[in-house]
């Protein structure tokens, strides 16, 4: 078998439908929400609540987090917009990039609040359902990312090293032609914590958020090593990244929070009755759907 030399950076990461253009990047994320909005359906639905209510939840959740994930990028990569030179007004350009995890799970998180306390839905139990499908809707994502050829590593001469073109490559790395595919390796990590919660999920019977925490400190530890390989600009402090400091911090505080959590709340929770959906018969063998993960 003949490995490629290098991964190919696609063409274009935009096509057109007559005067409508067809953005890659934007095209990820409706695929990554529609997959996280399936799979937390199924979970929460086999977890006993009401099927619809993750999807009803949703129109509050992923509109709060575009929002916060665009504020956290502008926030914290400011240069592109008000430095010298700068481009306010692209600031709103969402589909040109630029989308911070930690601001979209944070006002995200405020979404979710708003449309469960609407809904009389607890909000820890619909986070531990939804959990795994926010990681992997956060690995099809990052393929917005290789269609946009932004947020790659350094210089590299492995085998799966990703091609990027002359105009998309930083000042001063002329010379190289590959980079470190971080998108691929945030994306698979990603996968593997989504696989990591769901059995966590099923051998501990998580509740009271635990799930959710569980992939906030999975998720965090790959962005950590992920992080030190990127060659995009980047605010520093005291030697590492910004979003290091940030990853340490979120990672703590949910460590934390799973051990605090699992010595005052043992268990996993009952959900109340504006949630729950009616009981099946009992004398009916519930399918592998409805067993809860």
């Amino acid at each position: 078998m003949i490995l490629p030399a290098s991964i190919p950076s696609p063409a274009h990461g935009v096509w057109h439908l007559g005067p409508v253009p067809i953005r890659a990047y934007a095209l990820c994320i409706i695929v990554g929400v529609i997959v996280a909005v399936w799979l937390g359906e199924r979970r929460w639905v086999a977890r006993g609540g009401k099927a619809g209510q993750v999807t009803e939840v949703a129109t509050w959740m992923v509109p709060f987090g575009i929002i916060g994930g665009r504020i956290y990028h502008v926030i914290t990569t400011p240069e592109p917009y008000f430095g010298s030179g700068g481009r306010p007004l692209h600031a709103l350009y969402i589909w040109e990039g630029g989308l911070g995890i930690w601001g979209a799970v944070a006002l995200g998180g405020v979404g979710a609040w708003i449309g469960c306390r609407r809904r009389g839905i607890p909000l820890p139990p619909f986070a531990d359902a939804i959990a795994p499908g926010i990681a992997i809707a956060q690995a099809i994502g990052r393929f917005g990312n290789y269609f946009n050829q932004e947020l790659y590593g350094r210089p590299t001469g492995l085998p799966w090293g990703l091609q990027i073109d002359p105009a998309h490559r930083p000042a001063g790395e002329s010379a190289a032609t590959t980079f470190q595919p971080t998108f691929l390796y945030e994306s698979l990590w990603d996968i593997g914590v989504a696989a990591l919660v769901i059995w966590a999920d099923r051998r501990f019977r998580l509740g009271h958020g635990r799930a959710f925490a569980l992939y906030v400190a999975a998720y965090t530890v790959g962005r950590g090593w992920i992080e030190a390989l990127r060659a995009d600009p980047a605010h520093h402090l005291l030697g590492l990244r910004l979003n290091d400091w940030v990853s340490i911090v979120v990672f703590l505080g949910s460590v934390a929070y799973l051990v605090v959590s699992a010595r005052r709340r043992p268990g996993r929770e009952t959900l109340g009755a504006d949630a729950a959906a009616d009981r099946p018969d009992p004398g009916r063998t519930p399918s592998d759907e409805e067993v809860p993960a």
